[in-house]
């Protein structure tokens, strides 16, 4: 069976190991992230994780066998400085991935110190809580090139028919100095555009949107930095002609933030989390 693909949002920081107002912000996207094994038409054989939060000068792969945790955030209580995520990872699921980046003439180096950073284990913890599916990261390439991203999705797109789940994992709207009230109508903006660009258009117009998507509306101000959103390019590309459904979407994040999160699959089934304030 052919896995779909995903571009979720991981939320802020370890918030899944938080309590509190922060905490409860993320719970509409507690709920979606946590109906996703259900959508599948089996269980994975491995997660690879396209993460906002890991660029490098060249599409890099995780090869570790146990990978370790990379606490990449700051302010947030002690004990977050300690948390584990103990899922194994997969050293012959990396070396398919260096195959096929190989076959497809897209340079690609293996990384065997890389660990997990928030932007996999806050968005795997609600999914699969028992840390049991074994886990690869993949890394950006610097200059967030969208179509070099898409076409490493293109390259990477039989694993979904060898049992391995693609997720890129970043935000539809990430502007950390804006991220308030003050977001309800650029992130409204640009959600509706990324909405219809994934949904409504064919799969080659979605691609070529995707391509310019700094011209869609309140681009720059949704992402100053594109780095939550190159993830989407990569899931993607990796999609093919399978068509997208909205499974997470809300217009009161964080007071007023919209945003959202996509299954790319033929199967159209999946229930979507929907929460739009008054």
């Amino acid at each position: 069976m052919v896995q779909p693909v995903y571009f979720l949002s991981h939320g802020g920081g370890p918030w899944p190991w938080l309590e509190g107002p922060f905490r409860r912000d993320f719970d509409w996207l507690e709920a979606s992230l946590k109906a996703l094994p259900g959508q599948l038409p089996e269980p994975p054989r491995a997660v690879l994780a396209v993460s906002g939060h890991w660029e490098e000068a060249e599409f890099t792969v995780s090869t570790a066998a146990q990978p370790g945790m990379v606490y990449d955030y700051y302010g947030f209580p002690e004990h977050t400085y300690h948390i584990r995520y103990p899922a194994p990872g997969s050293p012959a699921l990396a070396e398919r991935v260096l195959d096929l980046a190989r076959q497809a003439g897209i340079a690609m180096k293996a990384d065997p110190a890389r660990g997990f950073d928030h932007g996999t284990f806050s968005m795997l913890q609600p999914i699969y809580p028992d840390a049991q599916v074994p886990v690869v990261s993949l890394s950006m390439k610097q200059g967030y090139d969208p179509a070099a991203h898409l076409a490493l999705g293109r390259a990477l797109a039989p694993l979904r028919a060898e049992g391995v789940l693609i997720i890129g994992s970043g935000l539809s709207y990430h502007n950390l100095r804006m991220f308030d009230a003050r977001a309800a109508e650029p992130s409204a903006q640009f959600d509706a555009w990324l909405r219809h660009a994934l949904i409504d258009l064919a799969p080659e117009d979605r691609a070529r949107a995707l391509e310019q998507w700094d011209a869609a509306p309140s681009a720059r101000i949704a992402h100053p930095r594109e780095d939550h959103l190159i993830p989407l390019m990569v899931a993607v590309g990796a999609a093919g002609s399978d068509p997208a459904t909205c499974i997470y979407s809300q217009n009161d994040l964080r007071g007023g933030i919209t945003a959202s999160a996509y299954r790319f699959g033929e199967d159209r089934s999946a229930s979507g989390f929907d929460r739009l304030a008054a």
